[in-house]
């Protein structure tokens, strides 16, 4: 039965969404199919950019250590690195410019500079090893690499073909002085930039090893960003109606990597619209963010699921005044139903959140909230309005009934294009009607409401973060003792599941665990490696393909884990 926040919702819906309003909806074909978009959407990530720094211009957007920039002195600083992209290093409409750096003040205002200047943002993970980097870079082919000065070192024995600028942090004009030039690139772009052009690739972990680019177009991302503030507008609008809304500026704390999605739609870019307040921490750490969520008077929080966990069972969490922030929100991975009574105990003038979202529907999907996420916290909540259609099918395509369990299922107008030079991957995560398929199993409730209850894909989620079993295991079989090899996610209280490994060497062949790890730090991030490993003394069981009994194998050496 529908809660009374559901039936706000529906009716706020419909109010901002009517003729004549600012998110009035229009039909647009993507992928054959027509789906709704918005009317009034900014035709580009860079007319975003303009249209609301220029009417926040002398608002406080980013907060980083000592440095304090306006909505405006943001702006004119990605200006600067627009004309500093094209006129320095040559960068053309539709050329892919990678970033590689930790989150601050000028990681932004290079993506925001990168973008102005027509090239495509890609978001290179920051955790990788050089030989990742090197692999994502060439995937995408990244003619210039922005690297802050740790990623610039990793990548220096590695086989990078692109040319390599590196960036610091701190004061823009001295941080990205490499970059910088007054000009106006950035304006002549405004005319050429259109909705169709290349904006972003972003890469994700599958189930078939090596990362995939997920490319996206300007109509895809900017869509993504106006579905999240058109709800912030809803749920303002109710909080408005019921006396609760914040007296302060927006604020929202950045504790999440900007190039995961997550850092870089709902948190980044929705804050422009939303003339919110960023706050940067560089590295997570619980009390430091309780100091600045009281310091700061951070009204928003966002983060893996077992970040808001830690503050709320901090045992200095009393000493600060947390008031100001009505929402814990967290994305990449469900919370353990035990954890939301314990959030909502911890912040009782708060509510923790939850939201579904890929990388491949940037962002958006499902979003449970407020009381209804008390009321049902297994729950990953309602298909996001009012953009997303979500549907459970089964193997054949065929739409699932109430109740029934398939895999879950999106489509919207914010979906990403394809994945960057694998057409045949692309194929395959859409169905004919335009549905992208997830590749987790749920089933959606009489109320409308998504639960996942299992994955199709072979990956493990730690602390929302993507694992590619098969990634985690092709870096083990580069090792000439390992004759045989199975990884597996085993469940973990702080993150949630993390990644266990089984091996068995070639005969003769000498290969202790600690060993395998030192081998491992050298090829793959260090949240990828195996937190617990195993040798087996014999060949590990099979199925009747000859593959991997994963289960048995699981159930047999990580038994005392399980």
């Amino acid at each position: 039965m529908p809660t009374e926040l559901d039936k706000d919702i529906h009716r706020f819906t419909a109010a901002v969404t009517a003729p004549g309003q600012m998110f009035e909806l229009k039909t647009v074909e993507r992928r054959g199919v027509e789906m709704p978009a918005f009317v009034n959407a900014p035709p580009s990530l860079a007319h975003y950019f303009a249209h609301f720094c220029n009417e926040k211009k002398d608002v406080l957007f980013l907060v980083d250590g000592d440095l304090r920039l306006t909505f405006g002195e943001v702006y004119a600083a990605a200006t600067k690195v627009a004309h500093g992209l094209a006129t320095f290093h040559g960068v053309k409409k539709g050329d892919r410019v990678g970033i590689a750096a930790r989150n601050s003040a000028n990681w932004m205002i290079a993506y925001m500079g990168t973008l102005m200047a027509g090239g495509c943002a890609t978001l290179l993970n920051g955790w990788w090893t050089g030989e990742e980097l090197a692999y994502g870079i060439d995937l995408c082919g990244c003619s210039l690499i922005l690297a802050d000065a740790p990623r610039a070192a990793r990548m220096e024995d590695a086989d990078i073909k692109a040319k390599v600028v590196i960036f610091g942090h701190g004061e823009p004009a001295t941080g990205l002085s490499e970059i910088w030039a007054d000009g106006d690139t950035a304006m002549k772009m405004l005319g050429e930039l259109g909705p169709s052009d290349l904006a972003t690739i972003l890469y994700t972990s599958g189930s078939t090893g090596h990362p995939k680019g997920a490319y996206s177009d300007h109509l895809g991302v900017v869509s993504g960003t106006m579905n999240y503030v058109a709800q912030t507008a809803m749920i303002l609008q109710i909080l408005t109606e019921r006396g609760e809304a914040p007296t302060v500026q927006p604020s929202a704390l950045v504790a999440v990597p900007l190039f995961h999605v997550t850092g870089e739609i709902p948190l980044f870019l929705q804050s422009f619209a939303l003339g919110r307040k960023l706050v940067l921490m560089p590295k997570w750490d619980a009390r430091e963010a309780l100091r600045l969520l009281d310091e700061e008077k951070v009204t928003y929080f966002v983060g893996v699921p077992l970040m808001s966990y830690e503050m709320a069972t901090h045992p200095e969490r009393d000493q600060f005044d947390l008031s100001s922030c009505k929402s814990f929100a967290a994305g990449g991975s469900p919370r353990p139903p035990e954890h939301v009574k314990k959030i909502k105990d911890a912040f009782p003038e708060g509510f923790p959140l939850l939201g579904y979202g890929l990388t491949e529907t940037n962002a958006v999907g499902c979003g449970n909230l407020n009381e209804n996420y008390i009321a049902k916290p297994g729950s990953t909540g309602m298909a996001s309005k009012p953009l997303v259609d979500l549907a459970i099918l089964d193997d054949d395509g065929n739409k699932l009934a109430s109740g029934a369990v398939g895999e879950v299922c999106i489509r919207s107008v914010c979906n990403f294009l394809g994945y960057w030079k694998n057409e045949d991957a692309t194929k395959s995560a859409y169905t004919d009607d335009a549905y992208f398929r997830t590749g987790d199993l749920g089933y959606v409730d009489e109320d409308g409401y998504l639960f996942i209850v299992d994955r199709k894909k072979d990956i493990i989620i730690r602390g929302g973060e993507n694992i590619s079993c098969i990634e985690v295991e092709e870096a083990i079989y580069a090792h000439e003792a390992v004759a045989e090899c199975s990884v597996f996610g085993v469940p973990d209280e702080r993150f949630g599941e993390i990644p266990a490994a089984v091996y068995m060497t070639h005969p003769g062949k000498d290969l202790t665990p600690d060993d395998l790890r030192e081998f491992l730090a050298e090829h793959i991030a260090a949240f990828k490696i195996p937190a617990h490993v195993f040798r087996s003394a014999d060949h590990l069981p099979r199925l009747g393909t000859q593959k991997v009994d994963k289960r048995t194998v699981k159930a047999t050496f990580a038994k005392e884990l399980l």
